[in-house]
């Protein structure tokens, strides 16, 4: 028997008991109660800052906000275990809710599973029980809400999203969980006040990382649904209308071949739609969730980005370097490669090494990165990388530069070239069609899709 299958049936409840939402005059706190039965219990929290005057107090729409953050934070402390039964004893789901929280946890676990050789049944994995209600006292408030929030992450993507809309005019606030340097650098680089980025506060409960070292599962969660509800929580403080994400066309690629596993499901257009009826059907903000790079991939997002160039040293997208502080790039992870790489047609080697602090491409050990990232592997990283194929056209042209400028190619470059992938005769067509595709699959509305496409035509 395995770990997975030993602790379901040491463990066969989990508990999501309770959500308490305390107010200040500047605050909002909302505190929860998770607990395995029989092993352990579990008080994460959140601190969202309010305007002065604004109270949620008997706001059922707040309530569910609420809830459902809790509902996005549980299966962080559910995955523990793998408790077969879900029990919901506050808050309110239906049967078609049941449904769509067992989908994005099915799909957004896709990676612990696989990792961890766990063979789940997206039926019987786990069974929602709801036993909840909301205070029928609780009533509906009409808003008029208006304006962006603009998620940022501190990479690339947030700030190419952020500066486009600044630069057509938008009114724009700035939204992230804790803060760190490289989200305040990006906020100041596009000339906007320290006061419009506005940090949410997220208390993860410790004890969970006793019960990993203890030997518990552990794995990759869909956070990006965790960022989502959040993200709804501070625009509804706030009255903000729009909620403008960063994720592109390139996180739909499953990330092992054949497979439907995808590191980057809750960054995807497929969780995108789901959870843009979700909030009209259940949260009912009047809010309106998109990702305003949706129709690029991660090739035309980089290539547009290079150009403002007073982000290079402020940005950073590694996930290793964002547990230090201040931020940094760690130049040792796949992430760290996949930024360089997507860079490399448009940046000087001396320029990526000045961003980076190091050589990437003229590492060894970086080797193996590479050939996962290239598709010469069963697998990509579990990093949020781009597609393979927008890698292969990145290294070629790079590749194409460094052989006219006669510069001596990296040992990575070399490795490319030794495999066959090279094929100049192609990259022109494909260079071509990359820059000029915009998805059609996408939520933007009208106004949002006539900016991008500006930008596009402008820079590309």
């Amino acid at each position: 028997m395995g770990k997975y299958e030993e602790f379901r049936e040491k463990y066969p409840v989990f508990v999501y008991r309770s959500y308490n939402v305390n107010e200040t005059a500047e605050t909002v706190e909302i505190g929860y109660k998770f607990k395995i039965e029989g092993l352990a219990e579990f008080r994460p929290s959140w601190t969202f800052g309010k305007p002065a005057g604004m109270s949620v107090k008997g706001d059922l729409k707040f309530e569910r906000l609420a809830f459902s953050l809790g509902m996005a934070e549980a299966v962080s402390y559910w995955k523990a275990a793998c408790s077969p039964k879900f029990r919901v004893e506050c808050g309110e789901l239906d049967e078609d809710q049941k449904k769509w929280w067992k989908k994005l946890w099915y799909m957004g676990l896709g990676e612990l599973f696989f990792v961890n050789g766990i063979s789940a049944d997206p039926d019987s994995f786990v069974e929602i029980i709801a036993e909840g209600s909301f205070d029928s006292s609780l009533e509906e408030r009409e808003r008029a809400p208006k304006g962006c929030l603009v998620p940022i992450g501190g990479g690339k993507d947030s700030a190419l999203t952020l500066e486009t809309l600044v630069n057509a005019g938008m009114d724009c606030m700035c939204y992230s969980i804790n803060k760190r340097r490289s989200i305040s650098g990006t906020v100041a680089a596009a000339g906007l006040p320290e006061s419009s980025l506005i940090t949410a506060h997220r208390h993860f409960d410790r004890s969970l990382v006793e019960l990993n070292n203890k030997g518990f599962i552990n794995g990759h969660t869909p956070f990006s649904a965790i960022v989502a509800f959040s993200a709804e929580i501070t625009a509804y403080l706030n009255s903000l209308k729009y909620i403008v994400l960063s994720n592109e066309s390139s996180a739909n690629e499953s990330t092992v071949v054949g497979q439907d596993v995808n590191h980057q499901y809750s960054k995807s257009f497929e969780f995108e739609q789901d959870f843009h009826s979700y909030e009209e059907k259940y949260l009912r903000t009047g809010q309106c969730y998109f990702s305003f790079l949706r129709p690029l991939s991660e090739f035309q997002i980089a290539k547009m980005f290079v150009s403002h160039r007073k982000y290079l040293s402020v940005f950073r997208s590694c996930n290793l370097g964002s547990k230090v502080s201040p931020d940094i790039w760690c130049g040792e992870c796949p992430k760290c490669l996949f930024v360089s790489l997507i860079l490399s047609p448009f940046l000087s080697l001396s320029e990526l090494r000045d961003i980076f602090g190091k050589d990437m491409l003229d590492d060894p050990k970086m080797k193996e990165y590479f050939i996962e990232l290239i598709g010469q592997s069963l697998h990509k990283p579990f990093e949020c990388v781009g597609s393979i194929d927008e890698v292969n056209l990145a290294v070629s042209l790079a590749i194409r530069k460094l052989e006219q400028q006669g510069e001596k190619l990296p040992l990575l470059f070399e490795e490319y070239k030794s495999r066959g992938l090279y094929r100049p005769e192609t990259i022109d067509g494909i260079n071509k069609e990359y820059c000029g595709s915009f998805n059609e699959q996408n939520l933007l509305p009208a106004e949002f899709a006539k900016i991008l496409k500006k930008e596009m035509e402008r820079l590309l």
